[in-house]
């Protein structure tokens, strides 16, 4: 097994959402891909982060033939608790469930066991402290080594550490909204939780990449799960992307690697998650864990200077 403990994890993950392809994210160059989490390991990423939903198996499945070979070198994270029906998303957290999803995410990724096994998402109909003593019993199994939470508030965070060790809370985090979820971070601290910040591009729109709104299918994660791609949304993200271009000039850099470096250097985040389908994608990323902003330069990014 993985020797996974809070000091030999990188500070950098690759998200593999995008990898998913599919409804959420378009045709899907594997190529490309694979050699996106080729480029990203070698450059010394070795936290993977993945679902079952992400392309309905795709993304696990692509990684169980990439990591063939490597598993031992990658902490490895994926969820449970969303079901894919076509376009559609089910929220199912039933015991039944759990084990079922975690079965399927074993044989897609070509492993016995999981680094960090989380809960994607809570389930209305079912208690969060019952799934998560459902993750319990699969940790004392072995066939998971942590257990986390995804996209959970404060008073959350705080009951599922009651009934267990929480090990990480992974939620939305980005510059687009610099204020959101301090609450969870604070609780995160309280619980001696680590925090794992993901969408920090929002879905590539703090790359820079986007002159305009671009015409996003209706089922593109960019344009139901961001909601930053359309209308009096788009032109307000364009501000940050202003304040990220000038800072990224001025170092000869990516946009996307000053919104990382960004989101590493706020107080409480432990990890940062990055998507890319392309090594040139991951090359640009991985700067943003290589240098610091200035408290002036951070002030600035957050449009604190304008107050």
């Amino acid at each position: 097994m993985t020797n996974f403990s809070a000091g030999n994890i990188s500070r950098l993950g690759l998200g593999t959402w995008p990898l998913g392809g599919g409804y959420d994210w378009g045709t899907l160059d594997e190529n490309a891909a694979q050699k996106a989490v080729f480029t990203a390991l070698e450059l010394g990423v070795n936290f993977i982060d993945t679902a079952p939903v992400y392309g309905d198996g795709q993304s696990e499945e692509l990684l169980g033939r990439v990591l063939a070979g490597r598993r031992a070198q990658v902490i490895l994270a994926s969820k449970c608790g969303l079901i894919k029906n076509g376009s559609w998303t089910d929220h199912d957290l039933r015991p039944q469930t759990i084990a079922r999803q975690l079965e399927k995410t074993l044989t897609y990724l070509k492993t016995d066991y999981l680094d960090l096994y989380q809960i994607h998402y809570p389930d209305p109909q079912i208690p969060l402290e019952e799934a998560v003593g459902e993750l319990v019993r699969l940790k004392e199994k072995g066939v998971i080594t942590h257990i986390g939470l995804c996209n959970v508030s404060a008073a959350q965070i705080h009951a599922a550490a009651r009934v267990t060790k929480i090990f990480s809370v992974q939620n939305e985090f980005s510059l687009l909204h610099p204020q959101k979820g301090l609450d969870v971070l604070d609780a995160c601290r309280t619980c001696g939780v680590r925090f794992i910040g993901y969408g920090v591009l929002c879905g590539g729109i703090l790359s820079g990449k986007y002159k305009t709104a671009p015409n996003l299918r209706r089922a593109d994660a960019r344009n139901y799960f961001y909601k930053c791609y359309r209308g009096p949304a788009f032109e307000e993200a364009q501000k940050t992307v202003l304040r990220l271009r000038e800072i990224s000039e001025q170092k000869n850099i990516n946009p996307a690697a000053v919104a990382i470096a960004w989101a590493l250097q706020k107080p409480g985040v432990s990890q940062v998650l990055f998507g890319a389908r392309s090594e040139e994608q991951v090359r640009q990323n991985v700067v943003g864990g290589q240098f610091k902003l200035t408290p002036q330069e951070i002030e600035f990014l957050e449009g604190k200077d304008a107050d």
